[in-house]
């Protein structure tokens, strides 16, 4: 009989995250059986194996030949519902909790789904409830490099730490450490990660070729947890690791490298996910520079891949970042949809176009990209960032939960139409917020987020504050009602917290240029790469209306186009992003937008200064270090709230020449 795959072990001091060892005491102190074969059911078997060694409970194999009761029950079956892969059922009756799955993750995810229940999991009968994922990939995106960049460190956009997976130039070379990372993302749902960064420097290629056998041991280690391995590849890869003299990705012998290439990467890891390419993007190369289309390059990849059930993410970030900021035609919000909706259904059918949620970069508000609403003959998946470049990084509370589920319950056609969540057939993509910190995210509210957007690509149209509980419920176990209701306080609102205090309306940006921390209104303002608010001495915000401005509002269909094209019926929260008007321009809410920018920073202030005095008075009910470590985050965000409420309202007094009507000191 095949023994049971211990469950890793966490190096002294590394925080335990969702999955704290009494969360498995329900399932521990029982009796439990386990029919089915192969490596995730022997996964299966050593989680809960351990459970019942900690906590005193039984665990037996089908061909045990016990005929005594059971409480749980967990089987692989090839019965008449058929699950999938990923899919179980879970019911309650007689005394016996009965979790069946025709798949091998499905039997692992239904384990994860006992742990989330507890107690409740062996109560009473529970009627048959049925789980499958709504979206086949769940997958994360590193993005890291191997080897220390001298911008963007050992992690761009990385604030918790180094990586997971590198260090030096080479493989960390902790297994155990990487096995329980894949132990967390399986027990949120996540099935994929991509383990390198999208920009792909000269030592992250050398992955695909000679350092196979890293991304190899990588791979084995999350295996056990049904999480599948990609890697970000350069388009380029032809010319700087093969030696060609062209990457055209229609020339026979650059399609034929990419052939052996995959194959390659197959013979290592069998169930390598695919490949993840950023192209014609930020200076990567691309299929531009031989007269050839996004299509041509997806689809040379991905015939490279399809022998072997392999997958491209085509990156769809692609935009003119050498503007003229005194050109205002050129929109960067327009970019993606002007690059690739002309390419709808040219693309292979495992190629995926992975879309920003967004138009623009991951900012605090943005409209839902209209590339989802374009192309319904493409497989599209949604990309959203959990590191949090624009909304803090990690030093202050944002939890994005709302955010993401706004975005994936936006309908594209409107109410006749299907939603973001059920667009994303390729899958949902978050950039991930993890790295060697003890508490994985740097800040642990920030462990939220990671959670959140795990259950999320289970189930878009779930409700993010029930996922939250859940969160709270697994982490902070058996939590008395004080420090429930703390936290709530503290995560519900953080989002439009953190709107309030930074950039006003949806203009987004005003950030210090390069590493995105802290206010600078006209940081990126005469840049080329982009321009964002046009505040002058009259107004401000983005004419992108058809009438007069970018256009950019006629590419959603209808009713947005026509929601979107007027400021009187365009929604506050997007007005500066789609129309250039007075500060004196009356919103909605029945605010003027210059009196609507002092009161949202002096509300946020006020916000994040409750939070802390929240978090304070819950010192005595949670471990010290992770109290003390949020703390210290507090302090710094509370800092940068007031600096950010300062520079913005003063900024805007000097450009409007209009005081606040409430007398407040505008610096």
């Amino acid at each position: 009989m095949p023994l049971p795959v211990p469950v890793p072990v966490l190096p002294e001091g590394i925080d335990p995250a969702w999955l704290p060892p009494e969360a498995f005491r329900p399932l521990g102190a029982r009796r439990t059986r386990i029919r089915g074969s192969g490596p995730l059911v022997e996964t299966v078997h050593g989680e809960v194996s351990d459970a019942c060694r900690r906590f005193g409970g039984e665990v037996v194999r089908d061909d045990d030949g016990t005929a005594a009761p059971y409480d749980l029950v967990l089987c692989r079956t090839d019965g008449p519902e058929d699950l999938g892969d990923e899919g179980f059922a879970c019911e309650r009756s007689a005394g016996t909790t009965t979790v069946t799955a025709s798949g091998p993750r499905g039997l692992l995810y239904g384990l994860f789904h006992v742990v989330r229940l507890g107690e409740d999991a062996f109560r009473g009968e529970r009627p048959r409830e049925v789980h499958r994922p709504a979206v086949a990939l769940r997958m994360l995106d590193h993005w890291d490099n191997v080897a220390v960049h001298p911008v963007m460190g050992q992690v761009e956009r990385g604030y918790a730490g180094g990586s997971l997976f590198w260090r030096d130039g080479r493989a960390r070379g902790e297994p155990e450490r990487v096995r329980a990372y894949g132990r967390l993302l399986a027990a949120c749902g996540i099935n994929a990660v991509s383990v390198n960064n999208v920009n792909v420097h000269a030592t992250e290629a050398r992955l695909l070729t000679d350092r196979l056998g890293e991304v190899a041991d990588l791979a084995a280690a999350l295996r056990p947890y049904g999480v599948r391995t990609h890697l970000s590849v350069t388009f380029a890869a032809p010319v700087v690791l093969g030696g060609l003299a062209t990457a055209d990705p229609l020339d026979a012998s650059v399609r034929a490298w990419w052939a052996d290439a995959a194959a390659r990467v197959y013979a290592a890891i069998p169930d390598f996910g695919g490949f993840v390419v950023k192209a014609d993007s930020e200076g990567q190369p691309g299929p531009f520079a031989y007269g050839r289309s996004h299509a041509d390059g997806a689809d040379a990849l991905a015939a490279a891949l399809a022998p072997h059930g392999g997958t491209v993410h085509w990156r769809a970030f692609v935009y003119d970042h050498r503007q003229d900021w005194r050109d205002r035609t050129t929109d960067r919000a327009r970019a993606a949809y002007d690059h690739f909706a002309p390419l709808d259904g040219e693309f292979a059918d495992n190629a995926v176009l992975q879309v920003k949620h967004g138009p623009m970069d991951f900012q605090v508000r943005e409209p839902v990209s209209p590339v989802l609403g374009a192309m319904p003959r493409t497989r599209l998946a949604v990309e959203v960032q959990a590191t949090q470049e624009y909304t803090g990084q990690q030093r202050h509370v944002c939890w994005l939960g709302p955010m993401w589920s706004e975005a994936l319950r936006f309908r594209p056609g409107g109410d006749a139409g299907g939603c973001v969540g059920e667009v994303a057939r390729g899958g949902l993509v978050a950039v991930s917020n993890v790295g060697d910190d003890p508490f994985w995210t740097g800040h642990p509210l920030a462990q939220a987020n990671l959670y959140t957007f795990g259950r999320l690509a289970w189930r878009p149209d779930d409700d993010p504050r029930r996922i939250l509980d859940e969160w709270i419920g697994l982490t902070f176990l058996s939590a008395p009602e004080r420090l429930i209701t703390g936290l709530r306080a503290v995560l519900h609102g953080s989002w439009r917290t953190y709107e309030k205090y930074t950039a006003p309306l949806g203009v987004g940006f005003m950030v210090q240029p390069g590493h995105h921390y802290g206010p600078s209104v006209d940081g990126y303002e005469y840049s080329p790469w982009g321009t964002y608010h046009f505040a002058d001495r009259d107004g401000v915000g983005v004419d992108r209306s058809a009438a007069t401005g970018t256009g950019y509002a006629a590419q959603y269909g209808k009713p947005w186009a026509e929601v979107y094209e007027s400021p009187g019926s365009c929604p506050d929260e997007l007005l500066l992003f789609f129309h250039h008007v007075p500060y004196e321009h009356v919103l909605h809410s029945g605010k003027t937008v210059i009196q609507h920018i002092y009161d949202s920073h002096f509300e946020g202030v006020e916000e994040t200064e409750e939070a802390l005095r929240v978090w304070e008075g819950l010192a005595d009910l949670v471990a010290p270090a992770r109290h003390a470590r949020v703390a210290e985050r507090y302090a710094e965000q509370l800092r940068s709230a007031r600096e950010w409420r300062d520079q913005v309202n003063s900024y805007f007094l000097r450009k409007s020449g209009v005081p606040d009507e409430r007398g407040r000191t505008v610096y």
